[in-house]
């Protein structure tokens, strides 16, 4: 199968804490739901049920193929502490030809290790 033909994605989720992260990030990668997820301290301010909030977060960014998008999804929700957590989705339209193989490779392989 072609790369053109496979798609690929960015699925982004938040978390309160490093070690959630750290957490969420070695599941989802053990799984093979994506290739990489890679972690970002930001701080969010968003509207939360009638109030402005401000929260030190972590940012996941997972570089999967776009036919696990949903699964990967129902996995963040599943093992999310949020009430709703964020989890979008951006299309990949274009990228190193090699890093675009690693990432169908890495997602298409038996997951064999522990998670830590």
């Amino acid at each position: 199968m072609k790369r053109s033909d496979i798609g690929f994605a960015v699925v982004s989720t938040t978390v309160a804490g490093l070690k959630t992260a750290d957490r969420l990030a070695n599941l989802i990668v053990h799984a093979r739901l994506a290739a990489c997820v890679q972690r970002v301290p930001v701080r969010s301010v968003y509207r939360w049920k009638g109030r402005i909030e401000s929260a030190p977060e972590y940012l996941l960014l997972a570089k999967t193929r776009r036919p696990l998008v949903r699964k990967l999804s129902a996995f963040i929700r599943k093992n999310h502490s949020y009430e709703l957590p964020e989890v979008t989705v951006m299309p990949i339209t274009g990228g190193l030809a090699g890093y675009l193989d690693w990432i169908a490779e890495e997602t298409t392989r038996e997951g064999r290790e522990t998670p830590k």
